[in-house]
């Protein structure tokens, strides 16, 4: 679903901001909100194919092969006789690799 929310706040605030030309605020407010609704100022560090360790050309087959090989260095099951922190990092590396893994094949089917 498409956010609309930052576009209408946008246009209210862009109009009160600028009150000599509030129809000028409006529009720079309205162009400020649809880029925050299309995630324009987001930091792009959630890029799942860096967790993988590839790039957004890689092939199916590629993915699916860095994500074995990760999730099997990384599963859980593997840190049963760890340290209790090392367990519970090698979880939280499996829960992003999963996440990114997930990620990709969301795209990917769009």
């Amino acid at each position: 679903m498409k956010r609309w929310y930052g576009k209408l706040l946008g246009f209210i605030a862009g109009a009160e901001l600028l009150r000599f030309n509030p129809l000028l605020g409006a529009l720079i407010g309205l162009l400020i909100g649809h880029a925050f609704d299309t995630d324009w100022f987001r930091l792009r560090r959630d890029n799942p194919y860096a967790v993988l360790g590839l790039t957004d050309e890689a092939s199916d087959a590629e993915i699916d092969l860095a994500y074995r090989r990760l999730i099997s260095q990384y599963h859980p099951d593997r840190m049963a006789g760890a340290a209790e922190e090392l367990r519970r990092q090698a979880e939280a590396k499996a829960r992003e690799i999963n996440a990114a893994y997930d990620r990709i094949q969301t795209l990917r089917r769009k």
